[in-house]
């Protein structure tokens, strides 16, 4: 700073700091904040309006940053840096990622560790979206020749009608639907028509016969682009793309649509037996409910019974026991037996096995022709070996298996189920009913899903533990526990863990009893439950504030606040489109993600806003509903909005929480 006047020297540290912090100088005076200007000139002892006053275009600035850069040791970007910037990107993150915003990003740190300033932002974009471009056109070449002749023939059937699905419009005419739209299709309400829809969907999908391996080195990311593209653009768009175009996207959509249905049937699947289950023991406990009264002193009871029995064995029941314990006692004792015992489970494993021989039963070859099960752990090795005997046994019309045949037990049958399912001959001979085994294996099968111990291939929620892992795990283990701050010693694991829970088990075991709020409950296994907070007393201030808001605001409908808060938030824009460009100006953009965004907050419909004096038609609010919001958009959307009320709000008012609960939540 020797040297230099004090407007200069102002200038001079802001753009040294600003270039050290983000690696380029600003593009604009306003990009630097007040308050940074404010403090670095008093820290120079220099005013603040000098920086207003200063030439951005003259030959001082000029020759600061040319100062910054030699201090630094970097230097300007030139031609040849950006075909090498663009091989990079081809080479190193395109299979992984294709958003134009994250691909500036990584490009900026590039140059960064390279020590070389980056080009103008017009620059850059058209750097990164001419090496999408070259990478896409390499990529779509690449996949459309390892598809040969019949498979681009099937793929192409996909985008023509169908006969055997018609859709009725609102104005009573009937079109078909493509098979591609029929793909397109969520699994709908739970049931077996449900699954045997998606096993269809998955027989289709693999009758295309696309390389295992097609996509081996692309990242999820990329290929979830290519499926939203596909998704939502008509046959006739997909139509017009090139022809290695059309088949690598459509390629990418069934290949990641295979795995979505697999995981879908799957979960179709867990419910199903859950629901059996669940079923049968509501309708059992309302059936006894109806007529169970709880006894109480049956110690007391069961002695006045032995007492008068032995004083009379050779009397008449009404004579001798009715009189010391009545009828309807015996008939409530009886009720109670059956409500908790033995009788109990019966009752429902009856009800559960009825429901699956009549209905459910139908899964089972489903399941066992379209999805493999595995398992890495052999404690699982009899839930496998147990679903092979039931594909052996599909076609079979025997009730037993035969006497021969190795039935897997253990690990299957729960032991409060054996002597429900093992059927105990005359001869000692042991008999299994099929029908039985089978309800018993679908709930080991569903308990090993639920904690991944058995996958299933093909699927990708519910896929090989061990793909979740990176691929240089066992080369870096101590990097990534590190990373983790975790012991890679197992004993030191388990051990800190277990008296991380014996201490918090034993202050909760003192706590408990003192807690006046808190009651176990014996209902369900013992539900927990909390008795509600004593309402606090309003605020003096708080009356007087929502007048003031009714006074100025009586009348504000919710899209002018959704208005209000993107106007001071900008959330729209990380609504992108899946589409590789998109013309649509701004402003219009905006107000259509608006009123879209209304439409689904609000349930009240695109449709119905169409018909509004929005001034939207139907097809341009559905454009942009199918092109620009999705899950993760949604989800960058929130979050924007949740920290910019957490920063503007005055904790000395509203508190520090940043967990809220709705007056009707419930808590269990």
């Amino acid at each position: 700073l020797e040297g230099k006047n004090s407007p200069s020297r102002l200038v001079f540290a802001l753009l040294l700091k600003f270039f050290q912090l983000y690696a380029r100088f600003p593009e604009q005076k306003a990009e630097i904040p007040q308050a940074v200007i404010d403090y670095v000139a008093s820290q120079l002892r220099v005013g603040s309006e000098s920086y207003a006053s200063s030439d951005w275009q003259g030959r001082t600035l000029k020759r600061h940053r040319v100062e910054i850069r030699q201090f630094l040791e970097f230097r300007t970007f030139q031609v040849k840096d950006g075909k090498v910037l663009t091989a990079w990107l081809q080479t190193q993150l395109l299979a992984y990622e294709l958003k134009i915003e994250s691909l500036k990003l990584a490009a900026r740190q590039h140059l960064r560790a390279l020590k070389i300033e980056p080009p103008t932002p017009e620059r850059l974009e058209r750097l990164v979206r001419s090496a999408v471009r070259t990478f896409e056109e390499e990529f779509c070449q690449h996949i459309a020749s390892q598809l040969s002749l019949p498979i681009r023939q099937r793929l192409d059937a996909l985008l023509s009608a169908s006969r055997d699905e018609p859709i009725e419009l609102d104005n009573h005419t009937v079109v078909t639907a493509s098979l591609l739209a029929q793909l397109k299709t969520d699994p709908g309400r739970l049931g077996l028509d449900s699954l045997q829809k998606e096993a269809a969907k998955l027989e289709q999908l693999r009758q295309l016969e696309l390389p295992e391996y097609l996509f081996g080195q692309v990242g999820a990311k990329v290929l979830e682009t290519y499926k939203q593209r596909v998704a939502v653009e008509a046959p006739s768009q997909l139509r017009r793309h090139p022809d290695h175009k059309r088949y690598t996207l459509l390629s990418a959509f069934c290949w990641l649509r295979s795995r979505e249905i697999t995981d879908n049937l799957v979960e179709l699947l867990i419910q199903i037996v859950h629901r059996i289950g669940a079923r049968a023991q509501r309708r059992v406990e309302k059936e006894l409910l109806n007529d169970f009264k709880k006894v109480s002193g049956k110690t007391g009871l069961l002695f006045q019974l032995a007492e008068a029995a032995l004083d009379k064995p050779e009397g008449v029941v009404k004579e001798v026991i009715y009189p010391i314990v009545g009828e309807q006692t015996l008939k409530n004792l009886v009720r109670e037996f059956k409500s908790t015992g033995t009788a109990y489970r019966e009752k429902v494993y009856t009800v559960m096995r009825s429901s699956y021989s009549n209905h459910y039963r139908r899964i089972v070859p489903i399941l066992l022709s379209l999805l493999e099960f595995r398992s890495n752990n052999d404690v699982h090795r009899p839930v496998m070996e147990a679903l092979e005997l039931l594909k052996k046994y599909t076609d079979s019309k025997q009730r037993y298996y035969a006497s021969d045949e190795k039935v897997p037990i253990e690990g299957i049958i729960r032991s409060s189920w054996q002597e429900l399912i093992i059927e105990q001959q005359e001869d000692s001979s042991v008999k299994i009913n099929r029908i039985n085994y089978e309800l018993a294996v679908l709930q080991a099968l569903r308990d090993g899903l639920r904690c991944k111990e058995i996958w299933v291939v093909g699927a990708s929620r519910y896929r090989n533990p061990d793909q979740d892992l990176p691929t240089d795990f066992e080369e870096k283990r101590e990097i990534y526990y590190q990373a983790l701050s975790q012991t890679t010693n197992t004993d030191k694991f388990i051990s800190k863990l277990q008296k991380q829970m014996q201490e918090s088990l034993a202050e909760l075991d003192q706590i408990i009893p003192k807690n006046q709020a808190v009651q176990i409950l014996q209902k369900s296994n013992g539900w927990i439950r909390l008795s509600p907070f004593k309402p606090s007393p309003e605020p003096i201030n708080l009356d007087r504030l929502k007048t003031e808001i009714e006074r100025c605001w009586s009348s504000t409908s919710l899209l002018d606040m959704l208005k209000e808060t993107d106007l001071r938030v900008n959330f729209t824009q990380h609504f992108k489109s899946v589409a590789t460009r998109e013309s649509l100006d701004q402003k219009i953009l905006q107000k259509r993600l608006l009123v879209c965004l209304y439409a689904l907050g609000t349930n009240t419909g695109i449709r119905r806003l169409s018909a509004g004096e929005l001034g939207e038609n139907y097809s341009d609010l559905l454009y942009v509903r199918s092109r620009f919001i999705h899950q993760p958009q949604l989800r960058n959307a929130i979050a924007e909005v949740v920290n910019a009320t957490f920063e503007i709000r005055q904790p000395h008012i509203w508190g520090k929480g940043t967990t809220t609960c709705a007056s009707d939540s419930k808590t269990r």
